[in-house]
Parts: C-alpha cells; structure tokens; sequence
C-alpha cells in the first residue's frame, strides 16, 4: 500500500519526483471503506508533508463525486478544509496539518469549545455548488438504508450465529417508520451546510493553537443543532475493551450547561439586538440539540452497518450498530410518547 500512495503523491507533487520511498516515513492508514495516510519526507522536499486520502471503492457517500469535489474545494479556499495539492476520482492529497486530533476529554475544555464553535459558523455561513435540495437525514434514510437492507437481508447468513439474530431485528431501522421518527426530532428553523460528523475524532488541535474540522464527506444540507449535538454524543462510548463486544455505552457525562457553553461561544458571531433575544436564541438550541442527540445514535447505528462485515477492527460493528439503534429508539419514545 506504501508504494502505490508513493507513486500516486511522486506523479502529483513536482518536488517530490527526484526523490525515492526510503527518503518518507508512512502512518499506519485509518479508515473503513476509504482510508487516510500521512507521508512524511525525513529529508528536504515540497510539501514536507502530506495526507493521502483514497477515494476509490468508498460507498458511504453522501454526495456524488462532483458536488463532493466542487466542496471540499470550497472549504480549502476559505481555509476551513485542508488545502488541496492534488483531486482525482482515486484518491485526493491534501495539507498535512500537524497536531492531535481531540479526545472525549477536549470536548469540554472552553478554549477548545469556541476554537470548533468559530469554525462551524464559518462553515454553516456557506452554500456550495451542488449541493442536493434533500437533507442529510432524507439522503442517509435513501442511500445508506440500501446498504443497511443488503448487509442484514443478503449478507445475514455471514455473520457468526450468535449475531443472525439481531439482523432480524435491525431491518426497523430502515422503514418508513423509522425516517419518520428521525424527521421528528429536527428543529424547524431552515437548513443550512453542516459538517454532520463533528465527533472529537474529526477535530484537529493544531500545534499552533489552532482548531480545524476535517473529514467532510457526510457535510450537507442539515440543522445546526446536529453539529452541536455530534460532538457531544460520541463521548458516551467506551471503545477498545477486552471482552466481546470490545465497547460500552455509557450515561452521557454532558449536561445542558455543557450545550448551552458550546452554543454561547457560537452565538458570539452573531449580533443580537438585545441580550433577551440572544438568550432565547441559546435556549432554543440548546433544547434543539438536546433532541438532535437521538440523531447520532441513529447515523452511528447505520454507518456501522457496512462496516459490519469487514474485520478492521476488534469491535462487532453489528452489536454496535444494534446497541445504538436500540438506545435511539428508546430515547425517541422517553422524548415522545405521552
């Protein structure tokens, strides 16, 4: 794999042709159906750097290759996306941004909290070419939801015994049943571009200082209260454990004022007339993403089901995807049902 993310970057960066693979060092790559590599010149070389992003085979798109371009582009120009060195239908070479992606634990740190605040208001302020009329829940119900019926119909005697079982019980998540509950929980205010995957493993803190979005392969049409509420709902999961399933879902350690400190830094973009408007804005949202929380256990539940049948990782995606599922659905009938 190192050699042929070599050749593609060499064929693309004219500073690094005269150069061999010994003269960079390879991270080990991440990702499901597509994957990411760092490369790292360990002599002199233009870029220095860069992130390998493969493209080809991904099926979990939520916009078709062009809209997807046609925005990331974007992104880069206004500095919010890493720069762009090189974009084809194989694999795209961004900027290598150097510091740590975040931990469950930033999350609440204050200085980190306004860092991803500014740049999600910078990201919501634009409108990319493109772009489906469709919201991003409306197109993971048609898009992702084919793959969910293939994984669990199809595919269902791959799957160890143990697990068949709760095929049977997954196929709700994509019924009409299921969507129509998922649309429920959106705020009506109109929708504007969001990221829709702004879980600490997606948020940069650069050794500068600096916070910076990545990986806006999900970003669409949404509410921004789901941008809010998915950098919160992630830090409920234990993963990594010993024993099977190798994860746990724990109560949510966030409060309201954990919502409302993320919402006020947000806030602090937009003038308001008078501190009573701005208040009820706050308490709007935060009331917004408190509900737009049952929306990640949702999309974690169906972006792990492609997933379920590839060995990538220790982790039972079809136990996770269950588990989720479940814990949607019961936080829908708590919020809902009379």
């Amino acid at each position: 794999m190192s050699v042929e993310v070599f050749e593609r970057c060499q064929a693309a960066l004219p500073g690094w042709r005269s150069l061999t693979i010994d003269d960079f060092e390879f991270d080990e790559p991440k990702g499901f159906s597509s994957f990411t590599m760092g490369v790292r010149a360990q002599v002199e070389a233009d870029p220095p750097a860069v992130l390998y992003r493969h493209l080809a085979g991904k099926e979990n798109a939520i916009l078709d290759a062009a809209a997807e371009r046609a925005t990331f582009l974007l992104l880069g120009e206004h500095g919010i996306a890493a720069r762009c060195y090189h974009y084809d239908e194989i694999c795209r070479i961004e900027q290598f941004f150097v510091g740590r992606t975040l931990t469950a634990v930033d999350v609440f740190d204050p200085t980190i909290q306004r860092g991803i605040a500014n740049e999600l208001y910078r990201l919501h302020q634009l409108r990319p070419d493109g772009l489906p009329s469709r919201t991003f829940f409306e197109l993971l119900h048609e898009q992702w939801g084919e793959m969910a019926r293939s994984v669990l119909g199809e595919r269902r005697d791959e799957f160890p015994s143990d697990e068949r079982s709760l095929c049977d019980d997954l196929t709700e998540i994509y019924s009409d049943a299921t969507i129509e509950k998922v649309l429920r929980c959106l705020p009506d205010r109109p929708p504007v571009f969001c990221h829709n995957d702004t879980y600490h493993g997606n948020v940069m803190h650069l050794d500068d200082g600096s916070i910076k979005l990545l990986d806006f392969e999900f970003s669409c049409l949404n509410h921004i209260a789901f941008d809010f509420a998915n950098l919160f709902a992630e830090t409920v999961m234990r993963h990594g454990l010993a024993e099977a399933p190798h994860f746990t879902i724990e109560a949510p350690t966030y409060s309201d004022a954990d919502l409302a400190s993320l919402i006020a830094c947000y806030l602090d973009n937009i003038t308001f007339a008078t501190p009573a408007e701005r208040e009820a804005e706050l308490a709007d949202l935060v009331a917004e993403t408190r509900r737009a929380l049952l929306l990640s256990d949702y999309m974690y539940a169906m972006a792990a089901l492609p997933l379920a049948l590839e060995p990538i990782q220790r982790i039972r995606f079809l136990p996770y995807s269950y588990q989720r599922f479940h814990k949607f659905l019961d936080s829908w009938h708590a919020e809902f049902d009379e």
